[in-house]
Order: C-alpha cells, then structure tokens, then sequence
C-alpha cells in the first residue's frame, strides 16, 4: 500500500463531468488499497472571474479581502468533488487550507508555506477516507486567510506530500508530462519521461507552465517525486527526482545534452538611460527596485550611446510589475541622476535548458545560429550552467522556439502531443 498525493489543476476539474472523471481516477488508486490525499485548484476559470469581478467592486482591493474572495474557488471544487467520491461508495472529506494545517508567512497574494501541520489529514487517513485539500490557500499567525500566488496548488500539494510522508506527488495537468518544448508551439515535442530538479527549476523559471517553480524547489528540498501526469489519459507521465534509476532499468551512459526550450511571454525590459558610470549608480538603481518587492531577471549595462561617462543598464522584469518599478525609479530620478527610462513590454524569452550543456562545447554558438538562419535578432542574453536565455521581439518568439528545438534534435518523431484542455494546467 502506498500514500499518495494528488493535485488536480483548473482544467481537470472544469466542469460536473470533469470532476467525476477525477472522482473515478482517485477512487481505483483507493480501490487498489493505496491511501489517497487530493488536492484540487478552483474549477476552470473560476480564479480569473473572482479578480475580474474583485476589479468592478474596485479599482485596488485590499490584499487581505481579496484573499477571502479567491479562496472560495477552491473550496467549490473540493466539497464537489468529495459529494462525487461519495456518489461512486468511497468516504472522503474535504479541507481549506486552514484545516489541512496549512501554516503560511503574511504576504497575502504570494504567501509562502512555513510549515503544515496535517493531524486531521492523518486522522481522515486513519479514518479510512479520501483527503482532499483546498490547493493555493493557508492561513497566517494571525489567523488570516492568505493565498500562494499562481500555480500554488502545486506548492500545496508538495508540501503536503512532504508532511505525511507521501511516496510520490502526482500532479495532473492537461498534458501527458514535460515536454522538450510547449506542445501548443511545437507540436512535435517530445515528452520527457524522467527530469532532474536542476533542470526542471530551470523550466519553470523559464516559463514552462506544467509545473510552479515553487513547487519543485519545495520538493527538492524536501526529497519528494513528482510525477507530472494528465488527468485525460492513462499514460505515464515524467518523474521529477534526483534519485538513480532502478537496477533494471539501464543506466544511460550521458546526460542528454538539451532538456528542452521553453518560453516565457510575462516579461518587460526597463532600460534606464544615461546612468552616470560611477560606482554606486547600479547598486542603488537595484536598491529602489527591490524595496517595492520586484523580483530582476536579466541585466545588462552598456556604455551610453549619448554620451561618454555615462551608460546604459536594461533589466527584465514581470509585466506585472513593470508600473510598479517605472514609478519607484521616477520618485528618485533626481538622486539617481539618469536621464530617462524606457519601458517595453512587448518582449520573449527563450531559454535553452540542459545539465549536459556542462560538458558540451559550441551550445551557445548552435542556438544562436539557428535563431540567426531563422532572421531573428537578440536584445539580451543571460547564460547559467546550465542554462542560455535570450530575448527576442514578442511577435517572433514562436518561431523562435520552433527554430532552436529543430536545431538541437529534439523533434520527435512519432507523432504530435497531445494537449487534452488547452490551459496547460
């Protein structure tokens, strides 16, 4: 017998049927003696019409009302989802957050988990029932809801697993697993069937929206599988783990050199021009910045086309944020001394992602001619180990990625993936 958990995302639980096609997956996991801990997203869109509504209510809502509002999403699916469980002869109960022992910090909209405290997801175990918990929600020292931001299910589901000791985390999408590229792009990526936490990071910080970056940070840390899965099909999927393949299994004799491309279209480039080229000048641009919360992604300074003395530094950050940022810098124009900012949202990304990179040369020179035979410029560019991001024009990003995944041979063919509900959720 095995503990498992599972996390169902928007799209698996869009409607009625939907949530009794899940009903029915959890309950022969069950039926097969496994003791089975579900954690569920709000239904579909549910979220994205909750924020619209909030916003025709008013034009900044409070962060801590807002979290009671979008809570409610989630918990729509959990107590129909226990009442479809309970229609096909199985016992299960429902939890929010708060009553799973989810224990978070006190940023509402983008908590972190701090702990989880799951004694009545044990005692629901012990008691012979389905557990299923309210994803992307917990509660803080304060007693106040507060919820994890996009893709927190993930997270939560994670976290749980790691608080009872779950032998895999099974996380299900609209996609049969991690591709080498997003399937919606590149119809003949590959799914990859085992990927190292390194490189899955990478992905979703690039972009890769199958799984939360959190998410796999928390299981890195904390040693849990994930099993990246749909919920519309009985294949396996890919298995996130750092662990040895099993004796039988073969061993391969290297690393594969690429991972896969993925794709990032949240992004906007500040460029602040005609930074006086003094020590100090970048250190405080990134101070203002980073007191209103802003989390930089690429940087790059270059000497000034005005004028000598001066340069010019370019930062990417999330469009979300990018007002926020435009003003911070604005209020200390004159204490910087810079003479104007630039501001563009219609910006990619494209990042090539692979631990066998490491040892390979030429990486960088392959992915840059095939974005060169493909006609399309490069505005920044940031390289890791294992990883070579760049930007592009938005409107060229999909041929972009299409061009570099033909390039490093990670075409597949045998057929086009299939996306069975089109969120990639």
């Amino acid at each position: 017998m095995a503990v498992i958990v599972q996390k169902y995302g928007g799209s698996s639980v869009a409607d009625a049927e939907a949530i009794k096609r899940v009903a029915k997956r959890i309950t022969e996991a069950k039926r097969a003696g496994d003791d089975v801990v579900v954690v569920v997203s709000a239904m579909g869109d549910t979220t994205d019409e909750l924020i619209d509504l909030a916003n025709q209510v008013s034009p900044r809502p409070p962060e801590r009302e807002m979290d009671i509002l979008l809570t409610a999403g989630e918990r729509i699916s959990m107590s129909l989802l226990a009442m479809a469980i309970a229609n096909l002869g199985f016992k299960a109960q429902s939890f929010t957050g708060q009553q799973a022992g989810v224990i978070t910090d006190d940023s509402h909209g983008r908590a972190r988990i701090v702990a989880v405290k799951a004694d009545r997801i044990h005692q629901a175990l012990a008691d012979g029932n389905v557990a299923i918990v309210a994803g992307f929600q917990g509660v803080n020292a304060s007693n106040d809801v507060t919820t994890l931001g996009r893709g927190g299910s993930d997270t939560t589901a994670v976290a749980m697993a790691a608080a009872i000791g779950a032998d895999v985390c099974e996380i299900y999408t609209d996609v049969d697993g991690v591709f080498t590229a997003d399937p919606r792009i590149v119809p003949t990526a590959k799914k990859i069937s085992r990927i190292s936490y390194e490189e899955m990071l990478d992905m979703a910080a690039s972009g890769a929206k199958v799984l939360n970056l959190r998410c796999v940070e928390y299981g890195r840390r904390h040693g849990v599988d994930i099993h990246v899965r749909s919920s519309f099909s009985a294949h396996n999927g890919t298995l996130v783990t750092d662990r040895p393949l099993p004796e039988g299994e073969g061993q391969m004799m290297e690393h594969p050199l690429i991972a896969g491309v993925a794709h990032d279209r949240t992004e906007a480039k500040v460029t602040v021009v005609g930074v006086p080229d003094v020590p100090g000048t970048a250190a405080r641009i990134f101070e203002v910045v980073a007191a209103t919360g802003v989390n930089i992604d690429m940087i790059v300074q270059n000497v000034s086309a005005a004028q000598t003395g001066l340069t010019d530094i370019s930062f990417t950050l999330p469009a979300d944020d990018g007002q926020k940022a435009i003003t911070a810098l604005t209020d200390h124009e004159q204490e910087i001394g810079y003479a104007s900012l630039q501001y563009d949202d219609q910006i990619g990304k494209l990042s090539l992602i692979g631990a066998g990179m490491k040892s390979h040369p030429g990486v960088s020179a392959r992915l840059f001619g095939a974005l060169r035979d493909a006609g399309i410029n490069i505005e920044m560019i940031s390289t890791s180990e294992i990883r070579v991001s760049v930007i592009t024009r938005a409107d060229q990003l999909d041929d972009a990625v299409r061009a570099v995944h033909t390039a490093f041979d990670l075409d597949s063919t045998e057929g086009e993936a299939v996306v069975y509900g089109g969120t990639g959720r």
